[in-house]
């Protein structure tokens, strides 16, 4: 891979984000805002409950890291939605760049984008409620990369879907975060869940994180198995997007669909 194409690509990004202040805004604006409503809800359940537990640390914990998930993914998605809306797609594919180099540009992206949105988030959390991250300990970083990796799992294969269906379905793209969160167990406990869906969850990796948290804010057991378990399935995802985006340029390749890519609709 060139590392002066994967730059370009990252700089691209960066001149669109720079010039549009519209753009900037929803990087921060809305995590806050999210971080905000969610604050006040947990300091309203440790108000009406007498069961000893901190929900500013339990639940408002889960939903700043869950919203760090979205934002991986969506800084992978928002910045694919950047070529397709601009019809440049097939513009940047007719030059040498290849798709791995491509992948891993608008990786670099999103990581800037979800750090941005988690320093704000933390700053806000623990600014208005008193939240602090280092509860977690040391496995706060094995925590970030488990639901980043994944973040990232998901922005690509919800890009490839987007490059196999066309534009027009990009709205089957937003609602990934929340059909995926039943099953990751971000609000409640896996054995709340029927078993069935106890058995899903096994297969999604931040399931593992968020019953990790659980864990330590009420002094329970949490195995290192498991989190090691949640890496690897994350790799796993991560590996699979990228294999199914390749393949699915490469069938837009091999029929020529890639040069009607700024129709509507191009199945």
């Amino acid at each position: 891979m060139n590392p002066s194409r994967i730059a370009a690509i990252v700089m691209r990004q960066f001149y669109l984000l720079r010039g549009s202040p519209a753009r900037i805004l929803p990087l921060f604006v809305w995590v806050a805002i999210d971080v905000i409503l969610w604050g006040f809800i947990t300091r309203y359940l440790n108000t009406v409950t007498a069961s000893g537990l901190d929900f500013v640390t339990s639940l408002l914990g889960t939903v700043l890291l869950w919203n760090f998930l979205t934002r991986a993914m969506q800084g992978v998605t928002m910045a694919f939605f950047e070529d397709v809306w601009s019809r440049n797609f097939l513009n940047l594919f007719a030059t040498p760049l290849s798709t791995a180099e491509y992948i891993s540009g608008l990786v670099l992206s999103s990581i800037a984008t979800s750090s941005i949105g988690l320093v704000v988030m933390v700053a806000v959390a623990g600014a208005a409620f008193g939240l602090s991250l280092f509860t977690y300990g040391v496995l706060l970083l094995p925590f970030l990369l488990v639901l980043f990796l994944y973040g990232i799992a998901l922005g690509v294969f919800g890009s490839a879907v987007v490059l196999r269906l066309g534009p027009a379905a990009e709205w089957l793209i937003w609602p990934i975060p929340a059909m995926v969160s039943p099953f990751a167990c971000v609000f409640y406990p896996r054995a709340t869940l029927p078993e069935w869906m106890q058995l899903a969850s096994l297969l999604f990796p931040p399931s593992y994180v968020f019953e990790g948290m659980r864990a330590i804010t009420t002094g329970g057991h949490f195995s290192g198995t498991a989190l090691l378990m949640g890496v690897g399935l994350a790799l796993l995802c991560l590996l699979l997007a990228c294999v199914f985006f390749l393949l699915t340029y490469q069938e837009a390749v091999r029929s020529g669909r890639i040069a009607r890519y700024s129709a509507e609709s191009v199945s």
